[in-house]
């Protein structure tokens, strides 16, 4: 993650182009690349849906860089100490329990995503406590 001010994503890399398959005039190369595939240059990810998939982390990114020009290196270092120890979920396995303080630490408190009605119970109550515990604790 590098410092930036970004507000949207930037877009995404091409992996191929028209000019890699190319030959000495600028035209396809048939022989060497096959037939030209309109529908595999379509289908390529739209670009809205690449800014909708990183959106998040680019604004996570900016806020993180504004708080290094405010207060300095240390503060997005120990914004993101805080959220690796809040991270780490030491709630009991198979009891469903929301991280309000991670929402807190990310600015996602004030927001209400599908997740904070469901809270994870889509898959019911755990069959054995014991079998989840056992599987957390790696025994």
């Amino acid at each position: 993650m590098e410092p930036s001010f970004r507000l949207v994503p930037p877009p995404e890399q091409k992996s191929a182009s028209l000019t890699a398959k190319a030959n000495s005039f600028g035209l396809h190369d048939t022989l060497q690349y096959g037939p030209r595939s309109i529908a595999a240059e379509t289908k390529s990810r739209d670009n809205i849906e690449h800014r909708l998939s990183r959106w998040e982390e680019a604004q996570d990114n900016f806020k993180l860089t504004m708080l290094r020009n405010l207060y300095g290196v240390h503060a997005p270092g120990r914004l993101l100490m805080e959220r690796k120890i809040v991270a780490a979920n030491p709630h009991m396995p198979g009891m469903g329990g929301s991280n309000i303080h991670l929402d807190i630490l990310m600015g996602r408190d004030e927001t209400l995503d599908p997740a904070d009605f469901f809270l994870g119970m889509e898959q019911g109550l755990p069959l054995s406590l014991h079998s989840d515990m056992e599987k957390k604790l790696r025994m």
